[in-house]
Order: structure tokens, then sequence, then C-alpha cells
């Protein structure tokens, strides 16, 4: 045994010495039609550029491929066997790219989108008809939580997209602002705040046992950084609805999204409360682990959310 034989060559050598496939290509196509000319319009290039890789590919295996002549192009016998070699060659990166587009094919048949309660009821359900218009067959799981539980199935690698409210991004997430949002402070028409001719100031909200979301949602997270702490929580609740359905009640004041609240606010159900002196404005913003950048459905549908 020579002293190379059953010795890995180093990386990168092959790259220099097989030629690509694009020229493996050509050379089948010669061998096939009989002519340069004819194996280059096949391949959508120039007799020239034909001509030209081949050459290419001749100095560097270091022997004549195609013997060219008025009548036509033929393999010299060197050419022949090296076409058997190629043909081998595209065959396999057949079967590779087939394989490769068979996991493509798997990954896009699923999203796993988790979101947040408020993107989640009044955000994602046009979002979501919108992307099955266009990929019919991608069966979509939604899971809804609160935005730590959002982070927490990203990074487990339970969820391919995600969304938050809250005014940080989840550690070990990487984020893009998708829309805008306000808070909002209601009541049901019959409490003395709805009554009132001038507007709530923020040390009033903080004095004030209020219906909330719980700890770890994004509209939690942005009520107690609005007012320098932790808002009183009359009631702890962990959906949108059941805080909107306990305002609409009687029950208390609450803090909820203006998206959530529209049709409630004009039907009189609810009552907008001014609040002076405080920002309870946020952004609402898709997520996914760092370094991960959405692919296929979900970069589809990330890309939905910015229409």
């Amino acid at each position: 045994m020579s002293e190379n034989e059953g010795r890995a060559l180093p990386a990168g050598v092959l790259a220099h010495r097989v030629p690509d496939l694009g020229a493996l290509e050509l050379l089948l196509a010669v061998a096939r039609l009989g002519s340069l000319g004819a194996a280059a319009r096949e391949m959508g290039i120039t007799q020239p550029a034909a001509s030209s890789r081949v050459r290419s590919m001749e100095r560097q295996l270091g022997v004549a491929l195609v013997d060219r002549s008025p009548r036509g192009s033929r393999l010299t016998d060197a050419g022949a066997l090296v076409t058997d070699w190629a043909r081998r060659i595209v065959e396999a990166a057949e079967a590779f790219d087939a394989g490769a587009q068979a996991l493509r094919d798997r990954r896009d048949s699923r999203l796993r989108v988790a979101a947040s309660m408020t993107i989640a009821e009044y955000l994602l359900p046009g979002w979501l008809l919108a992307l099955r218009a266009g990929r019919p067959d991608t069966a979509v799981s939604l899971h809804a939580g609160n935005s730590t539980v959002v982070a927490a199935r990203l990074l487990a690698d339970e969820a391919d997209l995600g969304f938050v409210e809250g005014v940080r991004v989840p550690a070990g997430l990487d984020s893009a602002v998708i829309a805008h949002d306000h808070l909002i402070v209601v009541t049901a028409p019959g409490h003395p705040w709805a009554r009132r001719s001038r507007p709530l100031t923020a040390d009033e909200l903080a004095a004030t046992p209020l219906i909330l979301r719980e700890q770890g949602s994004g509209t939690r997270q942005v009520l107690d950084t609005a007012l320098g702490g932790l808002a009183r929580p009359l009631i702890e609740l962990s959906s949108t609805t059941a805080v909107k359905a306990a305002a609409v009640s009687g029950a208390g004041p609450a803090v909820l999204s203006e998206l959530a609240v529209g049709e409630e606010l004009a039907m009189r159900r609810l009552v907008r409360i001014p609040v002076a002196g405080i920002s309870l404005a946020r952004d609402l913003r898709a997520v996914w682990p760092t370094g991960h950048r959405p692919t296929g459905p979900a970069r589809e549908l990330l890309s939905l959310t910015r229409g």
C-alpha cells in the first residue's frame, strides 16, 4: 500500500481537484447530444462559455476530454471514462437533492406557534388564515400562554416561532417588533370611575386593587413597570378573556389591551378611564431562539405580521 492509500484527503482538497457539478453535467450533455453547441443550449449558456468550461475541466484533470471538429464534438477515451464517473457523481447529487427536499417538505408540513394571550386571541387568527391561503398543506398548532411560557417553549424546541407582549425580550431569544399596542384602564359603566371628570393619576391607579393578568404575562410586566413596582391585584386571571369578563360583570377596574376591548367599548359594556402621568404603550414582538432565524412557514408567517 502506498503512503497515501487509505488516508483521508485534507479538508478542501477535493474541491480543487474534482470538477463542479455544473461542469460534470455539461460533459454528460456533450456525451448525450454529440455537440458542444447543443449541450450549451440545453444548459442555458453560450457556446463560448461551454467551451471555456470544458477547457477549464481539462486543465483541472490534466487530460483531454472532448475532440472538437466541424462535424461536432466527441469524447476522447479519457473523456468517456470521466463521463462514466461523472454520471455516478451526478446521480449521487440528485439523490442528495431529493433527500434534502424531503427534509424541507417534512419541516414545511408543520408550524408550531407559541403566542401570548392578546396576540393569540386578536391578531394571530388573521395571520394564520393568510398563511393557510398560501400554504394549505401546512398543519399549524398554536399554544397560547403568557410571555414566560412562550419563551420556555421556544428554548425547549417546542415551538418554531413565538409572539410576546412584554417590555423585555426574554433571555436567549432574538426578536423583531411587529406591531404596537396600548394598555387602557376600563371599568363597567356603573363603577364610580366611569363618572370621573378628570383623569386618574398614577398614584390612584397604583393604590387601587385591579383585575389583572397573572405574573409573567406581558400585560402585567408593562403595568408593573409603568407604576414603578407591583400593581395591586384584586383578582389575578390567566387570560385576557377572563379579565375582560370580570370587568364587564362589575367586579372592578381592569387594565387590558386596546385590541381586546374594542367591541365592549363600542357597545358601552366597558368604559375607558383616562390616566395621566404614565405611558402604557408597548411593542408586540415576534421571537425566536438567538441565532436561529425563522425558516420555511415560520419565516412566511413572520413576513405576514408586517404586511
